[in-house]
C-alpha cells in the first residue's frame, strides 16, 4: 500500500495507530465477505472480527458500502501505474483496463460487494467513487499519451464503468470482463484512427 493511502482516510488524516486500525478493519472485512457475502456484512461484524469497538469502526466508516469502496480504492491505489514504453498506445490502454478489471477477479464475493458498494448513495462512497474515477482517468491518460482525444478517453471510461456494472450483475466474471474490455478498447482505438 502506498504511503499516501496508508495515512489518508476518506474522512480524515490518520496517525500510524489509526492507519493500523483501518488496516485491521479492511482485512477483517475481506475475511467476512469470503464467508458471508455482502448482504450479511455489517460494520459491527467487521469491528468484532478486527478486535475493534463498533463505535471506533464507525468513526472510520459510515457504512458497509463505504468500507468496501475503501477496500477497492486501496487496492487500486496500490496497483502500479507505470505504463510501459515498449508497447504501443492501444496495448497500454488495454493493459490499464485489464489490470483494473482483474483487481478483484480472484475474489468473487469481494468483486460482487465492490459493485454493489460503489453504487451506494452515501457521501463517503460518492467521494471514493470520484477518487477511483480520477485514478482510472489518470491511468488512461498516461496510456493514451499527451495528445489523446477527449472523446476516446470518455468512451474508455464509459466502457470501464459499464463493464463494472455488467460484472456486478453477474452477466460475466471479472476475468471475462477483462477480455471484453480489451476488445472494446481495440475497437474504440481503431475507430479513433479513422477520424
Amino acid at each position: 500500500m502506498s504511503g499516501k493511502a496508508k495515512f489518508e482516510s476518506t474522512r480524515r488524516r490518520l496517525s500510524e495507530q489509526q492507519a493500523e486500525t483501518v488496516d485491521r478493519l479492511t482485512t477483517a472485512a475481506v475475511a467476512i465477505l469470503r464467508t458471508h457475502g455482502f448482504s450479511e456484512l455489517t460494520v459491527r461484524m467487521v469491528a468484532t472480527e478486527a478486535g475493534v469497538a463498533a463505535a471506533t469502526a464507525y468513526t472510520y466508516f459510515s457504512s458497509k458500502s463505504h468500507l468496501v469502496a475503501e477496500l477497492f480504492w486501496r487496492r487500486l491505489d496500490a496497483l502500479p501505474r507505470e505504463a510501459s514504453t515498449d508497447i504501443d498506445r492501444e496495448a497500454r490502454v488495454r493493459s490499464v483496463l485489464r489490470s483494473v478489471a482483474l483487481l478483484v477477479s480472484d475474489e468473487p464475493e469481494l468483486a460482487a460487494a465492490v459493485t454493489t458498494a460503489m453504487m451506494a448513495n452515501d457521501p463517503d462512497v460518492e467521494h471514493l467513487r470520484a477518487r477511483i474515477g480520477k485514478n482510472i482517468r489518470a491511468r488512461l491518460v498516461e496510456a493514451l499519451g499527451p495528445d489523446h482525444d477527449a472523446d476516446v478517453l470518455e468512451a474508455l471510461e464509459i466502457a470501464w464503468s459499464g463493464a463494472l456494472v455488467r460484472a456486478g450483475m453477474g452477466y460475466e466474471s471479472y476475468s471475462q470482463i477483462a477480455d471484453r474490455l480489451e476488445i472494446t478498447a481495440r475497437l474504440i482505438m481503431a475507430g479513433q484512427s479513422q477520424h
